[in-house]
């Protein structure tokens, strides 16, 4: 009861934020947090509300189709950037400061679409979990005046999820997803195949029945990352094998599992010593 006691003064707050808003624009991943976002927007500010969607090499294709399919389920106006490049060099470099590169590039477009459609206030879909860990991109979300609602409101991602399953929205539970650059260790550079190996890889174990997994992209070595739980399903031979070869057949010489578990940004790890290599 008192969970869903502060669930609901959660909500009725996050509800007075958006109706503060003359017009939105949200960026919108696909993930649950976004969507959560996006769905409550709809319901207060109507068609006074735009998603906007990045297209990017560096986001996995299979969240932007999904993002595309649940914007138009919504009937939400939706914009999606399209584009082949990776990025600007010193985000091809991948330094430390790898993301707040790629989401000061973000937005800088959705300001110019903003601006060119008339809408006063971009959101993302930030919660109070994610200031927990590395995340350079918020710095760029304040430089450019990007609001978060769900931290506004004090959402953390179990928040969103419970507030999410009340809604109905079928993504509930979704597992969260991060850009196809974080697989890459600090300091090496990104490509366009480096980028499509690991989506490749992901899209192997995902189709496999896996609800959650992490390729980490070490050249020739694939450090997979899947759930404790579903250590077992990678273990049964005819799974284990068909993942082996797959990825053997898309670049890896040598494919590995990391007993650890999939870890949330698990490579931030090696940050102390990619600052003492670059300092």
């Amino acid at each position: 009861m008192e969970k869903t006691t502060m669930i609901n003064k959660k909500r009725e707050k996050l509800i007075d934020i958006i109706k503060s808003f003359e017009t939105l624009m949200i960026a919108f991943s696909g993930g649950v947090d976004s969507t959560l976002l996006l769905h409550m927007a709809c319901k207060i500010l109507g068609n006074r509300v735009v998603a906007i969607t990045a297209d990017w090499p560096v986001h996995p294709r299979r969240e932007t189709r999904q993002a595309i399919s649940i914007a138009r389920a919504m009937n939400v106006r939706h914009i999606v950037l399209h584009s082949e490049e990776i990025g600007a060099d010193s985000f091809v470099l991948n330094p430390i400061e790898r993301c707040y590169i790629c989401k000061t590039h973000l937005f800088v477009q959705l300001k110019e679409h903003a601006d060119r459609l008339g809408i006063g206030d971009i959101a993302h879909g930030a919660n109070v979990d994610d200031f927990k860990e590395y995340r350079p991109g918020h710095k760029a979300a304040d430089e450019f005046n990007i609001v978060a609602p769900l931290v506004s409101a004090g959402f953390t991602k179990a928040d969103v999820r419970l507030l999410a399953k009340d809604q109905g929205l079928d993504l509930w539970h979704k597992p969260a997803m991060a850009c196809l650059a974080t697989r890459i260790p600090y300091g090496e550079p990104i490509t366009r195949e480096k980028l499509a190996m690991v989506e490749s890889a992901e899209n192997t174990i995902m189709d496999a029945g896996f609800t959650t997994c992490r390729v980490r992209h070490y050249g020739p070595v694939a450090r997979i990352e899947v759930l404790p739980s579903e250590f077992d399903k990678m273990m049964v031979a005819a799974v284990r094998r068909h993942i082996v070869e797959r990825l053997h057949d898309i670049g890896y010489q040598y494919v590995t599992m990391d007993l650890d578990g999939y870890v949330s940004g698990s490579m931030d790890r090696l940050l102390p010593q990619v600052e003492d290599r670059e300092g």
